[in-house]
């Protein structure tokens, strides 16, 4: 079934998704559950947030990044690090989610194209363009997409 982004609403809405998801970093799987949320908000690629807890140990090192959601609220970033390759600031999660966004507290985003591979049901996700947004693509999502040059004001 496909999914057009512009059907999404803002304020984003966050779904329970039971999708099984895989994260590849330096060769080595850094998450895998089918336990997550997407995130789902116009224009946007879903995002997707998967429990702290089922990442690999140790690999969630805490970056001084911090961003400003205007809907969800103060996120803060982790380096991902395994086997001494990393990747500055490519994870977040809002450990005091706004109203609404409460079950994000314990869960954790990702910038797809920071990663060596992101697999959602077994089909490799494509990145969303540009470099502040963390949208998965697959092939169901249709566009367009926020994100690339000359889209940010809409």
């Amino acid at each position: 079934m496909r999914e057009s982004v512009w059907d999404y609403p803002r304020p984003p809405r966050v779904e329970p998704c039971g999708d099984r998801v895989v994260v590849r970093f330096n060769g080595q799987v850094l998450v895998d559950t089918a336990s997550s949320f997407r995130v789902l908000e116009t224009s946007h690629p879903p995002g997707f947030y998967l429990p702290r807890a089922d990442f690999s140990p140790g690999a969630l090192q805490p970056a001084r990044r911090r961003t400003v959601c205007e809907f969800k609220g103060v996120a803060s970033y982790f380096d991902v690090v395994i086997d001494g390759r990393r990747a500055d600031a490519a994870a977040w999660l809002y450990p005091d989610p706004a109203a609404g966004y409460e079950v994000l507290r314990h869960h954790v985003a990702l910038y797809p194209g920071l990663m060596d591979e992101c697999t959602v049901n077994g089909e490799v996700v494509t990145k969303q363009e540009g470099d502040f947004y963390g949208g998965w693509i697959t092939e169901n999502i249709v566009g367009p997409f926020k994100g690339a040059p000359g889209t940010l004001g809409w």
